[in-house]
């Protein structure tokens, strides 16, 4: 009878172990991308913050793998007090990024700083395990058990960050419930194997866990004003709107009485110049080709929307954007309503929630124009809506006398990347009509124009001839006639453009173009 009370109690502990091994692993790589996601916001370029993210966290969870080695004596109360100190790191890293982004431009270094202590912790967390549970499994069973345990918990963490975490939780409250994960693994373990433990030993962490808890409170208190009060610092204008979507951080800030959009801390629009934006964006295209049926890929704003629907030759718009918080803000907040002149709520819209890329591939549907309004190629991921492949299935999209348009960045800030799309579009069959205008908020700015058959002399002539009607007829709050010869203008390139390569998916240069124009001058 004892015999069997006995293996009872070991296969309790044993299952008790893994359990809290699974929930480890879920926190762990849930960290990860936290980190990963913090990274990208202040520092940029996504793919290399993520890479490198995840690399220096392997590295440093391999270091303390090693450093385990050197742990003896009583391994359960070293691993709870584990649990305690990365409950508490996890649980503080955003309040502490936001916190010293807001006062300092070390935010970087404390990132990676809290990269290699995690991953050292979380390496620590395996052997330590193991060892414990070595009393009660055999050696084959018990690496091969608590390993299968850590790797389920990781695949459940990356489906709760990419479906649960970001997008309801955010960055506020998604690193306080690892934590709390964390100290659960802590408690749940001390009270079921709190007689293994020496009585000072359990004393202490009986307090350092009463401590943790307050400190797992003030964090969940005060983790969004914190990081509220540190995403204002990143903007001189009060910030009036801010909200973190499954795709993107959607940020307002307001300075009078005009407004601005961020999208990931980067300037999308403002109330005070978009129209010297959207009209040279929509406008030509609209006289060029008189499209009944329009495609818009991106756009979520309305802006260029409004633009479209101000001729009454226009049918049918489709608008494709990813995220359907921005069609949402766009469609009943009244700052948009106001600017987008309420377009959303038209009857001759569409809205897809979609990729642009993915909507061509699959959609039965031919547009007459294409208008591409989408963030600059500053990630592998947009400068993937800027290649060869995209223009090329645009062209396929586009009926016979058929037109594309697209915002190209500056081709005074990052004039290689503007000459790469104009190159890349003509790589895809197009011909193609350069425009810029000068936009008060963006500096010098650019779209290329492109063709299915006419070529760059004849888009002009058809746009010069077509706009002195059309101008007429709809209303514009800069464009006119005189300024359509202003926006063909164009002096020498400010470099080189011989060598400058096209972006394809395989060879994706215009991100590099990109992240490496002249923006300092901005």
């Amino acid at each position: 009878m004892v015999s069997v009370s006995f293996r009872l109690v070991r296969i309790s502990n044993s299952t008790f172990l893994k359990v809290a091994i699974f929930a480890t692993g879920l926190s762990g790589i849930v960290a990860e991308y936290v980190l990963a996601t913090l990274a990208t916001y202040f520092l940029g370029n996504q793919l290399v913050q993520w890479t490198l993210i995840i690399s220096v966290m392997l590295f440093a969870m391999g270091l303390g793998s090693r450093l385990s080695r050197n742990i003896e004596g009583n391994l359960l109360g070293k691993f709870i007090a584990i649990e305690m100190l990365l409950s508490l790191l996890v649980s503080f890293s955003a309040i502490l990024v936001y916190s010293v982004a807001a006062a300092s431009i070390y935010e970087g270094i404390l990132i990676y700083g809290l990269c290699i202590a995690i991953g050292l912790l979380i390496g620590l967390e395996i052997p330590l395990v193991t060892r414990i549970n070595n009393e009660y499994e055999h050696l084959r069973v018990n690496i091969s058990s608590v390993l299968e345990k850590d790797y389920y918990g990781s695949l459940l963490g990356g489906f709760f960050f990419a479906f649960i975490g970001l997008r309801y939780l955010t960055l506020s409250y998604t690193p306080v419930v690892l934590g709390s994960i964390n100290f659960l693994v802590a408690l749940g373990l001390f009270v079921q194997l709190r007689k293994a433990l020496p009585p000072k030993q359990s004393k202490r962490l009986l307090f350092t866990q009463l401590v943790t808890v307050v400190m797992l409170i003030i964090s969940f208190l005060g983790s969004k004003s914190a990081i509220l009060y540190g995403d204002q610092k990143r903007y001189k204008d009060p910030v009036i709107f801010s909200k973190q979507t499954q795709y993107q951080k959607i940020t307002i800030t307001q300075w009078k009485d005009d407004y601005w959009l961020y999208i990931n801390h980067n300037q999308q629009l403002s109330t005070l110049d978009e129209y010297l934006y959207h009209e040279p964006l929509v406008h030509p295209l609209m006289a060029l080709s008189r499209p009944q049926e329009v495609l818009i890929i991106g756009g979520g704003d309305g802006c260029a929307l409004n633009e479209v629907l101000k001729y009454e030759y226009v049918r049918k718009v489709t608008l494709v954007d990813l995220d359907p918080e921005m069609t949402n803000l766009a469609k009943n907040n009244a700052i948009f309503t106001e600017m987008n002149d309420s377009s959303l709520w038209s009857k001759k819209l569409q809205v897809v929630h979609a990729d642009g890329k993915k909507y061509l591939e699959e959609s039965p549907d031919f547009f007459d124009a294409i208008i591409i309004d989408l963030p600059d190629p500053k990630t592998i991921e947009l400068s993937m809506l800027y290649s060869k492949e995209f223009y090329t299935l645009c062209r396929l999209k586009t009926r016979p006398n058929g037109a594309v348009v697209t915002q190209a960045g500056s081709p005074y800030f990052a004039t290689k990347a503007f000459y790469s799309i104009e190159k890349t579009m003509k790589a895809a069959g197009f011909h193609t009509l350069p425009m810029q205008n000068q936009v008060i908020t963006l500096g010098q700015w650019g779209w290329i124009m492109g063709h299915k058959l006419k070529n760059s002399d004849e888009m002009k002539a058809n746009i010069k001839s077509q706009s002195s009607e059309s101008l007429k007829t709809i209303t514009t709050r800069w464009l006119n006639n005189e300024a359509l010869n202003h926006i063909f203008s164009f002096g020498k390139p400010l470099t080189d453009t011989t060598g400058i390569q096209i972006n394809t998916l395989s060879q994706p240069t215009l991100q590099q173009y990109y992240n490496s124009g002249n923006w300092d001058l901005y």
